[in-house]
């Protein structure tokens, strides 16, 4: 009579027990795989599958040895709970598209508000309200909101390096305007003496929202005998402009002149001698001391 050879004995491949030391726990194969990798505890996969899906249980999970994917099924759902479910996953969807919604719709009447002040504080309240309730009120949706922008675009033309590096470029031409121009330089730095000035958008949209009051208070300080509101705060921003520009442009000078002098000075002998001298003398006492 032949033996009949009986079946390998069950390993789970998650907590290693075997089918002896848990007889009452179900199994499942749930892919190609073979030998000591086939068969898996029920319970220790489903916690496996909670881990790799980390709370997506529509995701799909494969073999990590073999790469197949694992046929999961769940029972028949209700119709209020297939309805329910139907709901989140569309609510799932759509957020990303509403938040960003919000946040354009925000960040558009905010640009409104801010450009109806700017209107009023140019032209002055009760004008700019004049103004605005005259206006169409399409044109003010459409029309205000690119105050802000082009403010902040106005802002990141920076007209100041433009003249900086033609006056570097015809500095024997102008050596009698500032002190150090038109002089022979050691050395010409590499970045230009402008290596620490670069665009920054936090302080490009703060100069640029707050560049009308600015504008206006200094129509006020300089031009206060102009009757115009209008023409004071335009009059002010362009002496305002032209003030900080000179400036900018005299202190990136003198970085400039300060880099190309920058000079490296030798290593003092003295301290260099009292180095040596210091230690011979700790040598000398380690040698004293090994004698001893």
């Amino acid at each position: 009579m032949a033996c009949v050879e009986e079946p390998p004995e069950k390993h789970c491949w998650v907590c290693f027990a075997t089918e002896r030391e848990d007889r009452v726990a179900e199994w499942v194969s749930p892919c190609r795989c073979k030998g000591c990798t086939k068969w898996i505890h029920q319970a220790c996969l489903q916690r496996w599958l909670d881990e790799k899906q980390k709370g997506n249980s529509g995701g799909a999970v494969s073999c990590p040895q073999c790469g197949t994917e694992y046929r999961i099924v769940f029972p028949k759902l209700g119709p209020l709970v297939y309805f329910l479910q139907q709901m989140d996953s569309a609510l799932s969807r759509a957020s990303p598209f509403t938040a960003a919604g919000v946040v354009v719709g925000t960040v558009y009447w905010s640009a409104v508000t801010y450009g109806a002040v700017t209107v009023m504080q140019v032209v002055g309240h009760k004008k700019g309200l004049d103004v605005m309730e005259r206006a169409d009120p399409l044109f003010l949706l459409m029309g205000l909101p690119t105050i802000p922008v082009m403010l902040v675009l106005g802002k990141m033309i920076r007209w100041e390096d433009y003249i900086l590096r033609l006056w570097q470029r015809h500095s024997s031409k102008l050596q009698l305007l500032l002190p150090g121009i038109g002089r022979p330089l050691p050395r010409v730095p590499a970045d230009g003496g402008n290596g620490g000035d670069h665009l920054s958008v936090s302080r490009t949209l703060c100069g640029a929202l707050i560049f009308p009051s600015v504008a206006s208070l200094v129509g006020r300080l300089i031009f206060s005998r102009v009757p115009s509101s209008l023409q004071r705060t335009v009059l002010g921003g362009i002496a305002f402009v032209v003030m900080k520009g000179v400036l900018k442009v005299y202190f990136k000078q003198q970085q400039y002149l300060i880099q190309a002098n920058r000079h490296i000075l030798n290593y003092p002998e003295r301290v260099r001698d009292g180095e040596m001298e210091g230690r011979s003398e700790g040598e000398d006492d380690t040698e004293d001391s090994g004698n001893e």
